[in-house]
């Protein structure tokens, strides 16, 4: 499961946070209903990051169902800055700066 976007292959999305992996990666939250993008963020540590995250009050804020998790795992801190970057450019992201 998963899919294409933005050049990059992402894994999910999951609605359980233990299926992300404590690598480097993107991790792209969605809201399961509508699939809006609830945040974008990278992390060396993926998993650890979205379960510690300052901001997932603006999360629920902006979720009226699931929130579903993907990922590409990429291990470069430069090429992750730039794919965060490119999507909030890009995308509509209800939380977190742009």
């Amino acid at each position: 499961m998963g899919f294409t976007r933005w050049g990059y292959y992402f894994y999910g999305p999951f609605s359980d946070l233990d299926e992300l992996s404590d690598t480097p990666g993107v991790y792209v939250l969605l809201c399961e209903i509508g699939k809006n993008i609830l945040d974008v963020g990278e992390s060396e540590n993926v998993r650890a990051r979205v379960k510690n995250h300052e901001r997932s009050d603006c999360w629920r804020e902006n979720c009226f169902g699931a929130i579903i998790y993907s990922v590409t795992y990429i291990l470069d801190e430069e090429e992750r800055r730039e794919l965060e970057k490119r999507i909030r450019e890009s995308e509509r992201v209800a939380c977190g700066e742009r």
